[in-house]
């Protein structure tokens, strides 16, 4: 009896054709059959198949699509939360059928904002690169908001993001403080001109980071924005630093940037910092981990040791002076 048991409560793992569990977590991730085919290197018409023939197993829809539209359905988001726990279980296979005191490889996967510009993560890259040069590492730049789902889902090692809202399954590491200023391109009227105010800003052109709104991560610059008016008129807006840096260059519009980041182009010609000089907008960075995360050797010990300098350094060492 006990044997029967078995064979009937396994009969499906026995016969699903696991690959087709991976291509749907390809599809779910790439949130379209194109782009998934793409990264699978085959054809649309063998992924889209692969899908109708995972919902006839499953005997259910897992996506809905048509007319430009797709979207998981419940039981969609469900088997790609399962999926992701199964190929997080699978990746660390090698690492785990290896003696534990063999060199550490693996590979971290980290999601971050565009605008992290900080040595905590540059000394700690170039300090596991050295030091275990086996492992591999997958930088992705997105969205703060794209950052923390992610590592919800652990998709991610872990994030590093601005925080616009804090959900009680994710860990939080105040890692870094910095200040954003207003700034002009070489173009724009009022590059090289001093003693300025916020007024003299107002009736100009703006550009802005996708997260500038009073809802969102740099509220505290969208509330500057709106208190002296500069918010009328946004003729750009991206979520990388660097399209936001290159429209204002080019004299599009004025930008907010990372004081510390923006430094270097002012040295060089190529910004000219706006009003406010002081008390300019503060913004807080963080590490996210999701403890429900499985992490293997390398993720582990590169997020352990990078925890570790966060807490071991004062604030006031992790803050990026406004007078930069």
């Amino acid at each position: 009896m006990k044997s029967m048991s078995f064979d009937i409560d396994t009969k499906f793992a026995f016969q699903l054709d696991w690959n087709l569990l991976r291509t749907f977590l390809v599809i779910a991730e790439e949130g379209s059959i194109t782009r998934a085919a793409h990264r699978l290197l085959r054809g649309q018409p063998s992924v889209s198949l692969a899908l109708q023939r995972l919902e006839t197993e499953l005997g259910c829809r897992l996506v809905d699509r048509g007319h430009g539209t797709f979207r998981l359905t419940a039981a969609g988001r469900q088997l790609h939360s399962e999926c992701t726990e199964i190929f997080s279980g699978v990746v660390r296979l090698p690492e785990l059928t290896h003696d534990a005191e063999q060199e550490v490889s693996g590979e971290i996967n980290i999601m971050l904002a565009s605008h992290v510009v900080t040595p905590l993560l540059d000394d700690e890259l170039s300090a596991m690169s050295a030091n275990h040069p086996k492992v591999r590492f997958n930088l992705r730049i997105d969205t703060s908001a794209r950052v923390i789902h992610s590592v919800r889902e652990r998709l991610a090692s872990f994030g590093i993001c601005l925080v616009s809202r804090k959900f009680s399954d994710l860990d939080y590491d105040h890692m870094y403080r910095e200040f954003f200023g207003f700034y002009c391109g070489p173009s724009h009227p009022l590059f090289g001109c001093e003693g300025l105010t916020l007024a003299d800003l107002r009736n100009y052109p703006a550009v802005s980071f996708d997260t500038d709104d009073l809802n969102d991560a740099l509220r505290p610059v969208a509330l500057l924005r709106s208190k002296w008016g500069l918010d009328y008129d946004i003729v750009g807006r991206s979520s990388q630093l660097e399209e936001v840096r290159r429209m204002v260059q080019c004299g599009m519009g004025i930008g907010s940037l990372p004081i510390h980041v923006a430094a270097p182009d002012v040295d060089r010609g190529l910004l000219w910092r706006l009003p406010p000089y002081d008390d300019p907008p503060q913004v807080d960075i963080f590490m996210v981990l999701n403890p429900r995360k499985r992490l293997n050797r390398a993720e582990a010990l590169f997020a352990g040791n990078l925890r570790n300098k966060i807490q071991e350094l004062p604030l006031s060492a992790r803050t990026y002076s406004a007078d930069t």
